[in-house]
This record gives C-alpha cells, structure tokens and sequence, in this order.
C-alpha cells in the first residue's frame, strides 16, 4: 500500500500543477486602460482587481538569429559583444574597458505550490539558466563598436550584479554580500581574494543587488529587494529589506538610507542636482493595470509605502495597515506603468546621441510575466528639464524596440545600460545572452 501512495500524491500535485497551468494560460486580458496612462508624475492609478492565482503570460524565449532590435530615428544599434551567459548588469571602467556581470538567480527554497508554479514560469521564460558567477571585461581597441577582446575578470561570485571602482578598489554586489577587490588600469584578470565589505540578507524573491559609490567615494548605495511580494511570509523575514543601503566601506559598516522600495534595481546620479534616483518594481496581483512601477529621486530616511501602500498612500487592503508610516509615505517621482520590471537606470549627461537625448533618463523595462497583454520589453528615454525633475507631462519616449518578435516571442530581454567611453549606449540582453550598442 504504502509503495502505491507516493506516487498517487505525485500524479495529483502534477495534475494540479496542470490545472493550473491551464487556467493561467487561458485566463482574459487583465487589462482595461491604456498603458501610458500609467506612466508620468501623474499616472492614472486604477482600482486594484485582487487576483488569488496571478495571470501568467509568458513571453517565450528564441533566438535573434540575424534579427536585431529597432532603434530611434537617427540612432543604430548593433551587436557590442555576443554569446554570454545571462549578462545581466553593465559597468564602464576610466579606461574605456567594459565590466558584465553574468549572472541568474541562485538556487530557490522551495517553499509550496505556488514557489513551484514559479519555477515553471521561470523556465518557460528561460531565466532558469544556472548563474554563470562571474564578471567578463570586454574591450573595443579599435573603436569600430565592437568588443574584440574579452577576458573573465573575476570568478567565484554569488549571483553578482552591481560593480563600482573607487581608486584601487573594485567592489561588487553579490546577492548575500558587498566585496571589493584589487584593481589597477588595464588588468584583464583578478585572483586576489574578495574582502567582505558587508553581508547582505539573500534567498528570496529578488536576489539582485545593484550599487553605485557616491561622487567622492566615501560610500556606496546598495539595493536590497524584499524577499516576497507583499511580506507574505511574515514581515521577520523582511528585515533590512525593500531598503537602499547607506554602505561606509572603511568602516564596513552601513545604515538603511531608504526604505518602504519593493524591489529597487537601477541606481544613477542625476547630473543637474546631484542628487541619488532609482527604478523600482512594484507589486503584483492587483490587476494588470497597476500599481505603476517607477522611477524616483531616493531621499535619505523616506519611506515609499511597501508593503502597506502604493504610490503615495494607496492603501494594500491586501495588508494589515499602518496609518502611523501611511502619513510620513513618499510619492514617488516618475511612474513606469504596470508590471514593466525597470532595471537599468542611465542619465543622459555624456551620451552622444544627438539633442533629442540630450537630458533625460535611459531606463531598461526587462518586459512583463503578469499582464496580458505583454508590455516592456524596451529601452525607454524619459525628458528632464533644468530643475532636475522629469519634464511635465511628458510620456516616455521609445528608444529601442523589437525585443519581441510578431509572435510575441522574447528575443531578449533588456536589463543593465551604460555608456561606452563614445558615448554609445550599451543594453545587457539577458535572454538574448549578448549587449547591443545604440549610437548616432
């Protein structure tokens, strides 16, 4: 008897998976506005539709074949560096060498059916791959847009995204901790061992940690994404994170700059003020139309409302509320549209692609899983005017396209950006495994 049982259960949880699977895939559209009327410092925030099994809407991978994606008027684009492994994030050294962090997700706690669906979900849209772990240079000697040379700079890595030289020191963001390594002009290969700087809570869902070091060097800002959706699983396991760190690397110590950001990615200096932005992906389950991911100047102590509210007070009916954070709850800046996933964050100040993208933000929507129909799947340009703001009123400006093909199959997925030492812009596609180059 006993023989029989296992795999009795085993048919029944494979058949619910299926079930599942089934009514995910045939659920409606889950959308009702249009989506640009999410995006802006004024976006149209919707009445949130509860959904207790998400929609699912996967955009499978295939490959570009001799495809490539779509570029503004008056810009190209064209293959910079190919056949990587999932290059997530971009960094530009002073010399003009340019730093890729290949990496995935590390391995998952399965914790439940639904930790399950997700893996599926994961694999269907090829972000299943094993992380690579390690930090590939890339160099264009001859200034033709091309890397001719690569060398594996750095190995042994823990799903690295974020990476930052400050005078003989390059520190990289593993998903559980900050490390710095030894660095001088022109190495092609670093052996030494990593120094922890601090460690970071990893495991959850957001396991990428982007930095930057601030203009004179003395700190580092470090994103740490939440571990669940909505604190699902108890708010214990959310401690320090949802959160922008304030990182003193003499010191190796570090104190929560920003917090209340589900699940903050890009990281960039605005150059007319100075002042610290970053893009950030909100919730999911409360429709396809909202609430708006987006992009905000981050403020030292601010609370963005994760996960009790939304937007600037919204509340999360879905959350035991807190009236006493709710009325200290920062709005946000710029709004991105629903389920769009920004990741890389770019301003403008030393792009040379002409005067149309001349002050602005460049930011990365790695593209939806939730919402039907698909949306991201972009590079996207957003206007600033002189007080350091986005322009107002003004929608976002489509600068690369064609990552979906007409089947609404993912050739890429675009993710880190950075300007090469010309001025180009440099997309990670971490599906397509190779960065684009958009120029004049």
């Amino acid at each position: 008897m006993r023989k029989l049982v296992r795999p009795l259960i085993f048919l029944v949880v494979l058949a619910l998976l299926a079930l599942a699977a089934i009514v995910l895939l045939t659920r409606r559209d889950n959308v009702e506005a249009d989506p640009l009327a999410a995006f802006g410092p004024k976006p149209r925030i919707m009445a949130p539709s509860t959904e207790r099994i998400p929609t699912i809407a996967i955009a499978r991978p295939v490959a570009w074949g001799d495809a490539r994606p779509t570029a503004a008027a008056g810009l190209k684009v064209q293959p910079f560096a190919t056949g990587l492994s999932h290059p997530r994030w971009l960094y530009t050294l002073p010399n003009g060498d340019v730093l890729v962090a290949e990496a995935n997700s590390p391995p998952r706690k399965v914790e439940g059916l639904t930790d399950r669906i997700m893996g599926v979900i994961l694999g269907w849209a090829g972000a299943a791959v094993p992380s690579a772990n390690r930090v590939t240079l890339l160099r264009d000697a001859n200034g033709d847009g091309v890397a001719e040379y690569r060398s594996v700079l750095l190995t042994g890595l823990n799903s690295p995204t974020g990476m930052a030289l400050v005078g003989d020191r390059l520190y990289v963001a593993n998903t559980d901790a900050v490390v710095a390594f030894p660095y001088k002009a022109g190495d092609t290969r670093i052996t030494a061992r990593p120094e922890k700087i601090v460690a970071l809570p990893g495991g959850g869902n957001h396991w990428a940690r982007n930095l930057i070091a601030s203009p004179d060097g003395r700190f580092l800002y470090v994103t740490v994404g939440s571990a669940s959706n909505i604190g699902e699983r108890g708010m214990d396991r959310e401690e320090r994170r949802a959160a922008i760190w304030e990182v003193f690397p003499e010191k190796k110590t570090y104190r929560i700059y920003a917090a209340g950001l589900r699940n903050p990615n890009g990281l960039a200096y605005e150059p007319t003020k100075g002042e610290l932005w970053t893009t950030v992906n909100e919730r999911d389950m409360l429709g396809g139309d909202g609430p708006p991911d987006y992009l905000t100047l981050v403020d030292f102590g601010a609370f963005y409302g994760w996960p009790y509210s939304y937007w600037g007070g919204y509340p999360d009916t879905r959350v035991e509320a807190r009236p006493d954070l709710q009325e200290y709850t920062r709005r946000p800046d710029y709004a991105l549209g629903a389920h769009n996933a920004p990741l890389g964050l770019q301003f403008a100040k030393g792009a040379n692609l002409g005067a149309p993208f001349s002050n602005g933000a460049f930011v990365a929507l790695h593209g939806s899983w939730n919402r039907r129909p698909l949306t991201g799947y972009k590079v996207i340009y957003i206007p600033f005017g002189a007080n350091g703001y986005p322009v107002k009123d003004a929608k976002p400006v489509d600068l690369l396209t064609g990552f979906l093909d007409q089947n609404q199959r993912a050739r890429g997925r675009p993710a880190g950006l950075a300007l090469d030492r010309t001025g180009a812009l440099l997309v990670a596609d971490d599906t397509g495994n190779r960065i684009w180059r958009v120029s004049r």
